[in-house]
């Protein structure tokens, strides 16, 4: 189990060795994530959006040291620790959207989680081989996509502009989707790969998302305030 954890990982075009600085812009590029999320909390901060806004903003720091620590190590072990910050945010950023954004309670949201990703499971599940290996692997990103859409569109439908920020992170996915693809096709004529463009517009995107989630969502305990002021007014 230790040998298979340590196991060495080649994954990326500028990866020419095992070696700990053999990908230093898949490395460097990390720091996107750093500065998406370290401004994702000071803006939390600022404009009081709450805990919870908080920690997304930390989550988003940790998917910054959990993909440096794959593109400096390249193990199987720390493969896992840039896969796990990723699925973890993408279901806090779902629920955030259909709590705070679309204001639904608790057992709605979470019927609309459920359902949701058991059905884009399914359908990443049902990719065929041949797809995921041309794409690079980048057909496992399909449930953070079709989330970025779907709850976006949910969150417009409920009246709030959260869900544009949505949309727009989701255009952004695309391009950053697209340099993932296109990293091992380009080694002949590129040498340092395009893999460091999908931190890069990955940062951008989470950006975005952060954006919207300190200017979009006040703390639920304050709307409820606001809710009992306004009904005393009344």
């Amino acid at each position: 189990m230790l040998e298979q954890l340590s196991q060495h990982v080649d994954l990326y075009c500028e990866r020419l060795s095992p070696g700990l600085w053999a990908e230093p812009l898949n490395a460097v590029s990390n720091l996107a994530f750093f500065a998406a999320g370290l401004w994702g909390v000071c803006e939390a901060r600022r404009r009081k959006a709450g805990v919870f806004a908080e920690v997304l903003g930390w989550w988003v720091v940790a998917i910054g040291i959990g993909s440096t620590l794959f593109h400096t190590f390249a193990t199987e072990a720390t493969k896992w620790a840039d896969i796990l910050p990723i699925a973890g945010f993408t279901l806090a950023y779902t629920l955030f959207n259909l709590r705070r954004f679309a204001g639904m309670a608790w057992p709605k949201a979470l019927v609309i989680f459920f359902g949701f990703y058991i059905a884009v499971g399914l359908l990443t599940y049902l990719v065929p081989d041949w797809l995921r290996e041309a794409s690079n692997g980048t057909t496992g990103y399909l449930p953070p996509f079709l989330a970025l859409i779907f709850f976006g569109c949910v969150v417009i439908a409920k009246g709030s502009a959260a869900g544009w920020y949505n949309l727009a992170a989701a255009a952004i996915f695309l391009g950053s989707v697209t340099c993932r693809v296109l990293d091992p096709l380009v080694c002949d004529a590129m040498p340092i790969g395009t893999h460091f463009m999908w931190h890069v517009l990955n940062g951008l995107m989470l950006g975005v998302l952060m954006a919207a989630t300190t200017r979009h969502a006040k703390p639920r305990t304050e709307s409820r305030a606001m809710s009992g002021a306004v009904g005393a007014w009344q």
